[in-house]
């Protein structure tokens, strides 16, 4: 394995990095989405296995008040290797200076961002585009 880290997004392929979302698997996510989202992204990080991209997240953040990880994601067969708690200590890392870093987690896997100081919010909402859905994967307690 000869891993390499970018924050650049000059050379990514948004269709590649469509692919890993789906196998991750975190969704249907369309590459000119994926090009929007991280270009207005303050922080990216992508990683690289011999040119291929097999990891990503993304920090969108004001650069004063709040930092939102969000969109780690590594491709199956580079999960379990650490590389998601090096993702999110890069992201972490890059965000401090702001007053909160916050993140949501996919249901049951607040365990794994709690040793890296992250908390659970009491007043944390959200509006979902697919309300049912959420409530459904276990994002929200009621629709």
């Amino acid at each position: 394995m000869a891993l390499t880290w970018s924050e650049s997004i000059d050379a990514i392929d948004w269709s590649e990095l469509a692919a890993m979302y789906r196998a991750a698997p975190l969704g249907n996510k369309q590459p000119d989405g994926l090009r929007t989202a991280f270009s207005h992204s303050m922080f990216r990080c992508f990683v690289f296995d011999d040119g291929r991209l097999v990891g990503a997240g993304r920090a969108l953040a004001d650069g004063i008040d709040c930092s939102y990880i969000c969109d780690v994601a590594f491709l199956p067969d580079y999960q379990g290797l650490g590389l998601g708690q090096q993702m999110v200590e890069r992201l972490v890392t890059l965000s401090r200076g702001h007053r909160k870093i916050i993140l949501y987690a996919v249901p049951g896997k607040e365990p794994f961002y709690r040793r890296f100081g992250f908390r659970r919010m009491r007043t944390a909402m959200a509006i979902f585009e697919d309300a049912d859905a959420a409530y459904r994967n276990g994002y929200v307690d009621e629709t």
